[in-house]
């Protein structure tokens, strides 16, 4: 590569990690007990758990807050980001696919959460992935189905309202399940929201957020389950049983962290290192394809017009998987990006990068793809054919030939993706 080239991928990871940073989730955690200490004072004893990737570092910042008032606390992770946080029970779990951890944590939350009493405070502390990290299924369903759930669901292309509220379902912890179980303490959720829009009622499936079921995106999921192999008399069994209707006590719930927040913070951030900003999309969704084609077609029409430019986006694309390789959401944009550069090149020198801020893109131990425009030409030098990886779905493998694997460690947070294109 050249000297230009490596600084423009360093600003490009520079400006990612900025996002990342702005969803520290130990400081916003922080920030938001501060208007919650008269509830904490006045609470006869407060219940601390804590799911998703960023649970360890919302804990940990939650403990000096509930000080001399703990009863209980749980905390249910990755295996990569647990570690031992004061007397706390920690428990690893699966990610993106629940594994006998994850049943596990899913029922200590639950356990916890019931031993509550009235004049107690339940804090549960959310972020994203926790779907999968704390499974407690319905009466009727085993581990091993709502394993095939899962997979079912990640192949099918299912967007993510449309499997948390299949995930609600057939679970006794989302829907406002584990604010029920708490009842009749109180429960403060303290989110960071992975989602678009930042519904608190989608972000882990909602277990602090009771309300209607939502029928149309379950029956969208379960269409797409069925036709990807997983038993429709299941399906058909858990809209029948459906009981996410009953009421909770008092609950409240607040946004702490956001993809939004990360992305301006991103934005602000290439603004004030004199960076021209194009917002291509303020949550980026749909099929990896087409958001490839987008960015690229944005990018294609700026590069004829002068100027240092940077165009972002954050959100969540989807990958319907046909093959049996190895790679993420994020690492599959990068690559298509880099092909579509392939067929209409950009007479410019530019990077794109596509991350998910938890530093983990699909079940890889890498955040995602961070590719130039001689990405392509490095991985047929290592002999990787990247359109024959793509087709299965392989782009971890083309990305590690071309050494464009973006490679950051557990973050401690996650709110969704940044996708972060740069030309000079």
């Amino acid at each position: 590569m050249t000297g230009s080239i490596e600084a423009l991928r360093q600003e490009a990871v520079d400006l990612f990690r900025i996002a990342v940073d702005a969803a520290d989730p130990g400081p916003v955690t922080a920030r938001a007990l501060e208007q919650y200490a008269s509830e904490i004072e006045a609470a006869k004893t407060v219940t601390l758990l804590a799911f998703g990737k960023g649970a360890v570092a919302m804990a940990k910042a939650a403990l000096p807050a509930v000080e001399g008032k703990l009863r209980r606390g749980v905390i249910v992770t990755t295996d990569l980001a647990a570690e031992p946080v004061g007397d706390l029970d920690v428990i690893a779990a699966g990610h993106p696919v629940p594994n006998d951890g994850s049943l596990a944590g899913g029922k200590a939350l639950a356990r916890a959460a019931s031993e509550a009493e009235d004049g107690d405070l339940v804090l549960v502390l959310i972020s994203g992935g926790g779907s999968a990290l704390a499974v407690y299924p319905v009466d009727g369903l085993e581990l091993s189905d709502k394993i095939a759930l899962n997979q079912a669901l990640l192949r099918s292309g299912a967007d993510i309202v449309e499997m948390n509220a299949l995930r609600s379902a057939a679970s006794r912890l989302k829907g406002g399940g584990l604010a029920r179980l708490a009842h009749p303490a109180r429960v403060v959720g303290l989110i960071l929201s992975d989602v678009p829009g930042d519904d608190p009622s989608v972000v882990a499936s909602g277990p602090t957020v009771s309300g209607a079921s939502n029928l149309a995106a379950f029956k969208r999921a379960a269409a797409r389950a069925g036709e990807a192999g997983f038993p429709r008399a299941k399906l058909d069994r858990l809209i029948a049983t459906d009981t996410k209707q009953t009421a909770t006590g008092s609950v409240a719930n607040r946004i702490v962290g956001s993809n939004s927040i990360s992305l301006y913070a991103a934005v602000n951030a290439a603004r004030e290192r004199g960076w021209k900003v194009m917002i291509l999309d303020r949550w980026l969704e749909g099929d990896v394809q087409e958001a490839a084609e987008r960015i690229h077609a944005a990018a294609y029409k700026e590069a004829a017009l002068d100027g240092a430019l940077a165009i972002l986006s954050g959100g969540e694309t989807s990958v319907t998987v046909t093959g049996d390789g190895l790679g993420g959401r994020n690492q599959e944009l990068a690559l298509r990006f880099a092909g579509l550069c392939q067929t209409m090149p950009i007479e410019r020198d530019w990077c794109f990068l596509s991350g998910g801020t938890d530093g983990r893109d699909g079940p890889t131990d890498a955040a995602g793809g961070l590719v130039d425009a001689a990405s392509r030409q490095r991985m047929l030098n290592a002999d990787a054919a990247p359109d024959a990886l793509l087709a299965n779905n392989d782009s971890y493998k083309a990305l590690a030939a071309s050494s464009d694997l973006l490679m950051t460690g557990p973050t401690g947070t996650n709110v969704a993706d940044i996708q972060i294109f740069l030309m000079r």
